[in-house]
């Protein structure tokens, strides 16, 4: 018999007295002053409680939701519910244009990604508001890939024969997501923090926990009005836990560094060529706590993975599915290599493992949106809709990778698709997997792109070559192209699928 111990009239008291704030803050914010966007037509319930449950079934159905939007209002703005607030959706290269020539006064992209990930809370306040670690990205990280290309393919080659760890032609089943998370994760600190730390089991798994952490956090904080973002974000999200304890993995490097930089300034023997000598190497960083450092590189982390990581797990349930498309891949790669080796300048050669990536990443993304922001003023397209100050606004942009109008045969995976037009074109750059435009958004357009692409790209596809030169692979007897999850207008690779693997026969 089990003792049933009465739960403490405390408790209830507490319990009640939350859902009772809980309440009373989702009504007063569904009575407060919002914008007024009567004369922007709506994607499903337009009613007071019917466009709270149209927010609640967004976050499930977001895809068919905004392909509906798409489908009957193209070329023109129109409103979905999500659960606090009305987004705008907008398509078509007039509307993107609008989008990309607005000022950060105008259209912020950095309110808009808040109002997504609660950065400020997520990553922390200083993290969100001084974002000098960002042009440190797109500048010396991108400079130096040519440099460091020979550390981030050992860490690639190492990380999958570590992980995979197989034996001589056997078939090993192992979990893709989590697998390529490892890799990922592996490969970009090596270009963040270096070695011994990239390797290191704790800091792999509090960078790569860290990141579900910020998508979790976002979307908890999220379900709550935002008078009480704080406390959830306290005692509701991991991110502050994390943090602590990277700062015992960094904060001993970060010291040992300064006592260089003091001794020697910016240049001593044997100086580490990271990000996180880059960072101290700036005016701000120099003067940063290890709190402050220390964030910016779980910052890094959280982009580097959950995009790295989502695209090419994307990339290789594609690859077991069709098997039929490794020997082309192969064909391509060995007769590169062979010729100029592995190299920067040997990737930029391998159009069809360009196209493989960016082929898979246009079926399957990892977002319904792109070029999200928030408008700061009231703002006013070129075709005269007016959004009003506090609106969010994003472009459909998966809604046009599918668009048959836009590419033919849409629906239908077809990898090689992007080399066929370079081939076409003539035209290197145009339709590379770096390259965005008005029809590609996924890694945005303008000034915000993001800022690490090229980095990713060089990691994806040294990851790529070397999976198709180094292994076989295909999906378990009887398994289909695992499905992606759909949270909100994110897109998440299926995370517990297997694919297996074996040393290729040479």
């Amino acid at each position: 018999m089990q003792l049933q111990v009465p739960t403490p009239p405390s408790t209830i008291h507490a319990a009640y007295g939350l859902a009772a704030i809980v309440v009373a803050t989702f009504v007063v914010a569904k009575l407060s002053k919002r914008p007024n966007l009567g004369a922007i037509p709506t994607v499903g319930s337009s009613t007071w409680m019917g466009s709270w449950w149209a927010g609640i079934l967004f976050f499930y159905q977001a895809a068919d939701v905004v392909r509906e939007g798409y489908d009957k209002h193209k070329g023109t703005p129109f409103k979905v519910a999500r659960l606090y607030r009305w987004m705008v959706v907008v398509s078509g290269p007039q509307f993107v244009e609008d989008v990309r020539k607005a000022s950060d006064e105008e259209l912020s992209f950095m309110e808009a990604s808040n109002e997504d990930l609660k950065l400020e809370y997520t990553v922390g306040h200083d993290t969100y508001h001084n974002t000098y670690h960002v042009p440190i990205l797109r500048s010396q990280l991108t400079r130096n890939l040519g440099i460091l290309y020979p550390d981030i393919r050992d860490e690639i080659v190492t990380a999958f024969d570590e992980i995979l760890d197989l034996r001589d032609k056997e078939w090993k089943s192992v979990p893709a997501f989590q697998t390529i998370q490892k890799v990922i994760c592996r490969s970009g600190n090596r270009m963040f923090v270096g070695l011994p730390l990239c390797r290191n089991p704790d800091w792999i798994g509090l960078t790569t926990r860290f990141t579900l952490d910020v998508v979790k956090g976002g979307v908890i904080i999220g379900l709550f009005p935002k008078v009480l973002a704080p406390l959830v974000a306290r005692f509701m999200t991991s991110v502050p836990g994390s943090a602590r304890r990277a700062m015992k993995h960094l904060g001993p490097i970060i010291e040992e560094r300064r006592k260089h930089l003091d001794k020697h300034g910016k240049d001593w023997a044997d100086k580490p060529n990271d990000f996180l000598s880059w960072l101290m190497d700036h005016p701000e960083g120099s003067q940063s706590s290890v709190m402050n450092l220390t964030l910016r590189i779980l910052t890094a982390n959280f982009a580097a993975i959950y995009v790295g990581t989502c695209s090419f797990t994307q990339a290789l349930y594609n690859l077991a599915a069709n098997p039929q498309y490794i020997q082309p891949l192969r064909e391509e790669i060995e007769a590169i290599v062979e010729k100029d080796g592995w190299s920067k300048e040997a990737l930029a050669k391998m159009r069809k493992v360009d196209s493989f990536l960016k082929e898979s990443q246009r079926t399957d993304g990892i977002t319904y949106m792109s070029m999200t922001r928030k408008a700061m003023k009231d703002f006013t397209f070129s075709d005269g809709t007016v959004l009003p100050q506090g609106t969010i606004v994003a472009v459909a942009s998966q809604a046009t990778r599918l668009d048959n109008g836009v590419y033919d045969n849409a629906e239908k995976f077809d990898p090689f698709r992007f080399a066929n037009m370079r081939e076409e074109d003539g035209d290197d750059a145009k339709h590379s997997f770096v390259s965005t435009n008005p029809d590609y958004l996924a890694f945005g357009h303008g000034r915000h792109a993001c800022p690490g692409r090229f980095f990713v790209a060089t990691e994806l596809k040294t990851m790529l070559a070397h999976v198709v030169l180094s292994y076989d692979i295909k999906l378990e007897d009887n398994a289909t192209r695992p499905r992606s999850l759909h949270m909100g207008i994110h897109i998440v690779a299926h995370p517990t699928a297997k694919v297996m693997f074996r040393k290729r026969a040479h």
